[in-house]
């Protein structure tokens, strides 16, 4: 059984987001299969600071096995993996685009993420640019928006609330440990 596979409730955190713009762009369907599906995830953002939210998020989703992308203009490595300057200098395909970085940069992030053929575009919590988000939609990819892809994967995995939050999440499946 993978991620989202029992009952999970949809979660409310506060959002700036319209309940139309929420049901596009914070879907618990699509959340689940990107977690399931989008495992090499290019984290654009991504600081060396340890920290940081980008490293925390990062950190967390290696240990969870999914291959972490740097990209960073100002680094060489991170996490021992190899950073890359742009989008477009990554020489392998990348499903997801997770962006920690503001939100007028999404416009340019999204058109890059189209080029390298990504198959979703994510815009970490607080991160809002609805233009990109819909721009990534018209071009076939998921597009997510403020949520943070290591508090859904806790959530859909059923480990969110071993940081000691209330995930909201109802279900009998024991809770995965990723270490």
């Amino acid at each position: 059984m993978g991620l989202g596979s029992g009952f999970v409730s949809a979660i409310r955190l506060n959002s700036v987001l319209d309940e139309a713009q929420k049901a596009l762009y914070q879907n618990p369907d699509d959340i689940a299969r990107v977690l399931n599906e989008f495992r090499t995830i290019a984290i654009v953002g991504l600081s060396a600071d340890s920290q940081k939210a980008s490293y925390f998020v990062a950190s967390y989703l290696k240990t969870a096995g999914y291959q972490i992308v740097p990209v960073n203009p100002k680094a060489d490595e991170i996490l021992g993996k190899k950073v890359y300057r742009s989008l477009a200098d990554i020489p392998f395909p990348v499903d997801l685009v997770d962006v920690f970085r503001p939100a007028a940069e999404c416009t340019g992030l999204v058109e890059q993420a189209i080029a390298i053929k990504a198959k979703g575009f994510w815009q970490q919590l607080r991160i809002i640019n609805l233009a990109a988000a819909e721009r990534a939609r018209a071009a076939g990819l998921t597009s997510i928006v403020d949520r943070c892809v290591k508090m859904e994967h806790g959530r859909y995995s059923g480990g969110l609330h071993e940081a000691g939050m209330n995930s909201e999440l109802i279900s009998a499946r024991r809770t995965h440990r990723f270490y």
